[in-house]
């Protein structure tokens, strides 16, 4: 009688068992403030003047990265207003603005992949950015770490 337990207890074991895999694929996400940050939206687009721009979106809140080209290689921000990172948090009660630009923050974008036959982008990013508002000592900078965009869709080309 023993083994027909075990044995039956084996079989609800083994059959509940259940592999429920999630794919991220498109991603956008990375550590703001070390704090786990996941894109909900996630966008790219290449811009008339060749400018490449990638975002991503949570509620209120978005990343906008900012690149003079698709071209995979690794690009520095803080050097110029070319290559730039963004953070902003439209909430009205929490209204925030962020970046990186001329000798202003930090960080740097790679670009790891851009697959022309599928209209994608992926890579890597990092960067510091100084709050635009000043006045707000107790959130002067923010900073993104670890972050990833992954196989982002580049729709067609815009005018900005």
């Amino acid at each position: 009688m023993k083994k027909h337990l075990y044995f039956l207890l084996l079989l609800i074991v083994a059959t509940s068992c259940t592999e429920d895999v999630k794919f991220n694929n498109p991603a956008f996400q990375g550590l703001k403030d070390n704090v786990f940050w996941r894109a909900v939206g996630h966008k790219a687009y290449l811009v008339t003047n060749g400018n490449l721009i990638i975002e991503g979106s949570l509620g209120y809140e978005t990343v906008k990265l900012q690149l003079p080209s698709p071209i995979v290689k690794t690009y520095i921000l803080g050097v110029n207003d070319v290559s730039k990172a963004s953070y902003a948090n439209t909430f009205p009660e929490h209204v925030k603005d962020f970046s990186t630009g001329t000798k202003k923050g930090s960080g740097q974008i790679v670009i790891t992949e851009y697959d022309t036959e599928n209209n994608t982008v992926s890579g890597t990013f990092k960067f510091t950015a100084v709050n635009s508002n000043t006045a707000d000592v107790e959130n002067p900078k923010l900073t993104f770490t670890e972050g990833v965009f992954y196989k982002v869709p580049i729709t067609p080309t815009i005018e900005y």
